[in-house]
């Protein structure tokens, strides 16, 4: 696991973008693609903004980049809600990415055949390889969830499907995400966290005994990939 501390959540922001373009780079120098799992949640809406910038969007190689999701709520597109609509509207129409390269979970059908819609694509991109993702890029919520995987929800310990859904009670919605088994195949997992109130939760994730049910972000536990942690100072305060 690599640990990387910034003193504030911009600084945390340039740190991840600039060890982006540095991945991207080194992957494209042996391979034909790049394949890059995006998160929702609030820490992207300033990664998107820097990527979009001229300073680092001219950088990337765009054209051999193929983006996914980790997890969807079962919103229209049109929703501001919608994760894939927030990463369009900042970042993916600003960048010369080829359209078919970009595949959103499709809410447009019921969140269970969306998600099997979207098990069977990655079943087809990924399967017979030795990693799933190039990257996946994580969020971790106050209590510790991540992708939609939420405490005390059964989808933790999904084994066969490498994207699911479900009814998230305490949301009144459908969630639709890949599992861990996918995303631990992944040749990196980057979390990016920020913010004191996540601070408890970290805490546990890192350095409490494991506890997935409690704590789902512990699952994430790459198999032969690198596990990144991006956190902000505020974030690491109980560390």
């Amino acid at each position: 696991m690599f640990l990387h501390k910034s003193a504030s959540k911009n600084e945390l922001v340039t740190q991840f973008a600039d060890w982006l373009i540095a991945d991207i780079a080194k992957v494209l120098a042996h391979q034909t693609r790049y394949t890059i799992a995006l998160s929702g949640g609030s820490t992207p809406t300033d990664l998107f903004k820097t990527l979009a910038s001229e300073a680092y969007a001219s950088k990337i190689d765009w054209k051999k980049l193929h983006i996914f999701w980790g997890d969807e709520r079962d919103v229209p597109f049109e929703d501001d809600k919608n994760n894939a609509k927030h990463a369009f509207d900042l970042l993916l129409t600003k960048v010369p990415i080829p359209a078919n390269q970009i595949h959103v979970i499709e809410t447009i059908y019921t969140a269970e055949i969306a998600a099997r819609r979207y098990d069977q694509l990655l079943h087809e991109y990924f399967d017979g390889k030795q990693h799933s993702f190039d990257l996946v890029m994580l969020g971790m919520g106050d209590d510790g969830h991540t992708l939609s995987l939420f405490p005390g929800t059964a989808v933790i310990h999904e084994t066969s499907k490498l994207a699911t859904s479900f009814y998230l009670e305490p949301q009144k919605m459908y969630r639709i995400t890949i599992t861990a088994p996918i995303t631990n195949k992944a040749s990196a997992v980057c979390f990016l966290v920020s913010g004191k109130s996540k601070a408890p939760a970290l805490k546990e994730v890192l350095q409490g005994d494991y506890r997935p049910d409690f704590y789902p972000s512990q699952c994430i536990k790459p198999l032969n990939g690198n596990l990144h942690w991006f956190i902000d100072e505020e974030a690491a305060t109980l560390l």
